[in-house]
């Protein structure tokens, strides 16, 4: 679970304005922020497969909601896997 702090500061970050939770960048910046807790976490629990199947969820999420983005504004697809470095 990503704390109430750091959500905030990626909800600002990626926000289009102050109360902006919803809009397709913001989600795909949580999803990644919890991707790669997730990551860190199987570092040390590799057994963990519960843990497992919730990251390839919020892998099949996070693909999911960047296709949305690249078929209908391909200009802010690319502002926002530029900002978090996810594609080359």
């Amino acid at each position: 679970m990503l704390a109430r702090e750091q959500k905030k500061s990626l909800i600002d970050q990626y926000g289009t304005h102050a109360s902006d939770t919803g809009s397709p960048e913001v989600q795909i910046a949580l999803l990644s922020e919890r991707i790669g807790q997730l990551t860190e976490h199987f570092k040390t629990h590799q057994k963990d497969h519960g843990s497992r199947r919730g990251l390839l969820m919020l892998v099949s999420k996070r693909r999911s909601l960047l296709d949305y983005l690249k078929k209908y504004d391909t200009e802010r697809y690319k502002a926002v896997i530029g900002k978090l470095g996810i594609r080359k």
